[in-house]
């Protein structure tokens, strides 16, 4: 059967894409509501601090409409954290709309001003009084939880939020005690900014006659947004507001929390009633916005003499910062899950510590505990090769599962459905030039440079959000609209849902409207994140426009006078098939004015246990000796994610995701000073992007083994970029500096000048 034009596994060009690149797009900053009062924050330049407040003189200023400090906005609720452990429930510190006395980490929120204009709102900032008493702070997970360190909540003793196992701890040390050999690291994966394009921002506007909040705001999702902000923190019904959602400048996780800042403009448009607005800056970014990634782990691999893995046991800590973030205690938790990778693993321990510091709060970014387990267990098994004397290859194909054991229940519970995970390795190899490696590094090292080549298999699981109910009617002129909950970041869902309204009705992209990312045009919806939009929201999507088709049959077969089985769709037309007997959709409309609801269809669709796509990163580095530079000259990936339902968006996905992982490998890292808790990596002229000359000409390709447990049989991909590059890359470093000088450890960030001081090191113990 020839493909469906503009229907799945087509190239359609992306939709959202003319309005954007016009200068036509509709972010939250270019909401401007006449009358607008600016607002700003007012943030700690404290790591940990008491402090008093004084506004007196500030609330006098010209222009100055309101000043909120603790004691004004006692009523509002604080921030949730909304994930906890079933068998070990702990009770988490406040996260208090603003910080009152005492303060937790520098751009910690204690006030905010509400100003005519932006410039008045700086001076308030500036004339406000804040005497201030340093106290002990900590940075760091091995700090923080040394004897005697400073304790940033005195109620969790040892800065440790909670401290529980995983696995089953007796079966794995009966196996390490029995073990050939074990293979071991101590790797460090670095706290991240996420630095998307678009800063966040909200307008508030109140109507009094209503008593009614309209906040639009660029987010991950509108509706978790008024549950939260109006719920639990101004204590409204949902009624009472309105959270809108416009054109959003990448999120990468980091937009789907609630945030002060929107409480605080809602609380303030109330109380002034008048439109309040703010947007962050590039510091508030880097202060106030969750950040992501930063665990220490140690974990080791028990090996048999043959190469086989026998156990695996991990200790984990992850970062908590000050406060809890909405899922923030989740990541390191749920991420260990993971850990075993598509790998046999029979025996498995992991011990999982949350850990407080005087640092921002760390939440989910890209990937959300995915990728830090991927880079664990990859790292892991190219350290136990080295430790056996196999190859990186020769080892994960001695412990694939296999396809005839699928579906297969990993020692952490996870089933993955399907896949064949030597085959996308083997692809991968063969683009790579694997076997012909060793001619390139020869070649290079005449030239003085050191060549290394790394690969990493990884599996990740995506598509738990929950439901997502998708609705689709059909408009009076004949296209088709579609109302769901999930919320477009840059990703592509205009385009993407709308393939698949084509794939049954054969309408052009052009006749199918997307509405998203408002409360009071889609009921209801749990906003974009995990992957989780076509596995959830495409499933609901598919499953509505087919119900809509039945039913737009049957209209056609009254209209027609025949039987519904006899017709097909297809650009808008319902036909008698083999004939030239036909009805608009438009027709369709009219007809069907008396019964509109046969013109609207919805559907609900929930994957609760996730999809897994899995895939290979291979990675391909030349590195200067005199320098430490490092450049990738070659990076293949091949992904199984079940279906791809169009390549271009596919493959915009992995690149995007998959230089973010290379960002982190290479040069990214929110540093912050141990003895004070500064920030020192607050502005780009400290903290490192990478930019397209540090990224390669990707080559991408997938080996799909359709999902069983999806009814697209998709396995979701917006992720898996960020996944599997982190450990490609620097693995790649490590094979060949292990080649050259045998160094097998280096941590991320890899910059110029920690492998030069890596080589530097070695030189100097040899030349004693």
């Amino acid at each position: 059967m020839a493909p469906i034009k503009f229907g799945v596994g087509q190239s359609v060009l992306r939709k959202e894409d003319d309005a954007l690149i016009r200068g036509k797009g509709r972010y939250t900053d270019d909401h401007a509501p006449q009358a607008a009062l600016h607002a700003l924050v007012l943030r700690s330049p404290h790591a940990h601090a008491k402090f008093t407040i004084d506004v007196t003189g500030a609330r006098g200023l010209p222009g100055v409409a309101s000043i909120l400090t603790a004691a004004d906005v006692g009523e509002l609720g604080d921030l949730p954290c909304l994930f906890n452990l079933e068998e070990n429930p702990f009770t988490g510190p406040p996260y208090p709309i603003l910080a009152q006395d005492v303060v937790r980490h520098v751009g910690d929120a204690v006030a905010f001003v509400v100003a005519e204009t932006i410039d008045q709102a700086r001076d308030a900032i500036e004339a406000i009084t804040v005497q201030w008493t340093a106290l002990p702070a900590v940075v760091g997970l091995v700090n923080a939880v040394k004897k005697g360190a400073p304790q940033v909540w005195p109620e969790h003793p040892g800065n440790v939020l909670f401290d529980v196992p995983i696995g089953d701890k007796k079966a794995t040390d009966a196996a390490f005690a029995t073990a050939h050999a074990v293979a071991e690291v101590s790797i460090v994966n670095p706290r991240i900014v996420t630095n998307f394009m678009e800063t966040r921002a909200v307008v508030c506007e109140y109507d009094a006659k209503r008593d009614h909040l309209t906040l639009t705001i660029g987010s991950q999702g509108s509706h978790r947004l008024r549950e939260i902000i109006g719920g639990m923190v101004l204590k409204i019904p949902p009624e009472k507001m309105r959270v809108i959602c416009p054109d959003v400048g990448g999120g990468f996780g980091t937009k789907l929390f609630p945030y002060r800042e929107y409480a605080l403009a809602a609380f303030a448009s109330r109380k002034l009633n008048k439109t309040v607005r703010w947007t962050a800056d590039r510091a508030d970014h880097f202060m106030g916005d969750a950040q992501g990634r930063d665990n220490v782990t140690t974990a080791r691999m028990a090996l048999a003499e043959d190469g086989k893995f026998l156990a695996m046991d991990v200790d984990l800590m992850g970062d908590m910062g000050a406060y809890l973030s909405t899922f923030g205690p989740y990541i390191p938790h749920g991420g260990a899950g993971m850990l075993p990778g598509l790998y046999d693993i029979k025996a498995f321990h992991c011990r999982v510590r949350t850990v407080f510091t005087n640092t921002v709060p760390v939440d989910a970014y890209r990937g959300a505990g995915r990728p830090e387990a991927a880079y664990v267990v990859e790292r892991l098994v190219d350290a136990a090769a080295r430790k056996l004397g196999m190859t990186p290859d020769a080892i994960r194909r001695k412990n694939f599962i296999q396809p005839r054991a699928l579906p297969y229940t990993t020692a952490t519970g996870k089933i993955y459905d399907s896949g064949d995970f030597a085959a996308h390795m083997k692809r991968a190899m063969d683009i790579a030039g694997w076997k012909e490696f060793p001619a390139r590094a020869r070649a290079a090292k005449k030239q003085g440079l050191v060549r290394g080549i790394g690969l990493a298999s990884y599996v990740e699981v995506c598509g738990t959000m929950g439901e997502e109910t998708a609705e689709v009617r059909l408009d009076p002129n004949g296209d088709v609209s579609i109302l769901i909950g999930t919320q477009s970041s840059g990703q592509g869902h205009q385009t993407a849902y709308a393939q698949l309204v084509a794939e049954q009705f054969g309408l052009s992209p052009e006749r199918v409207h997307i509405f998203q990312g408002d409360t009071d045009v889609v009921a209801t919806g749990l906003g974009t994140g995990g992957s989780a939009s076509i596995p959830s929201g495409g499933v609901s999507v598919e499953r509505a426009t087919r119900k809509l088709g039945v039913n737009l049959r049957e209209l056609a077969a009254e209209a027609l006078e025949t039987s519904s089985a006899d017709l097909e769709i297809n650009e808008g037309t319902v036909r008698i098939a083999g004939t030239d007997r036909s009805v608009s959709f438009a027709d369709l409309a009219k007809r069907a004015a008396g019964d509109p609801s046969k013109l609207k269809t919805s559907a609900t669709f929930s994957s609760a246990d996730g999809t897994f796509p899995n895939g290979t990163h291979i990675a391909e580095v030349e590195i200067d000796p005199a320098t430490g530079i490092i450049r990738i000259v070659n990076y293949v990936i091949v992904d199984d994610f079940g279906v791809t339902l169009n390549p271009l968006l596919l493959a915009g996905q992995v690149h995007g995701g998959a230089m973010q992982g290379i960002g982190q490998a290479l040069m990214e890292q929110a540093v912050y000073n141990p003895a004070d808790g500064q920030l020192v990596t607050g502005t780009f002229m400290d903290y490192a992007l990478p930019r397209a000359a540090d990224g390669p000409s990707f080559v991408f390709e997938t080996h799909n083994v359709p999902c069983t447990t999806n009814p697209l049989g998709v396995k979701g991909a917006g992720e898996a970029g960020a996944i599997g590059s982190c450990p490609a890359v620097v693995n790649a470093i490590i094979e060949g500096l292990w080649r050259e000088y045998k160094i097998d450890h280096i941590d991320m960030p890899a910059t110029a000048e920690r492998v030069w001081i890596a080589i530097r090191e070695h030189q100097r113990r040899h030349s004693l």
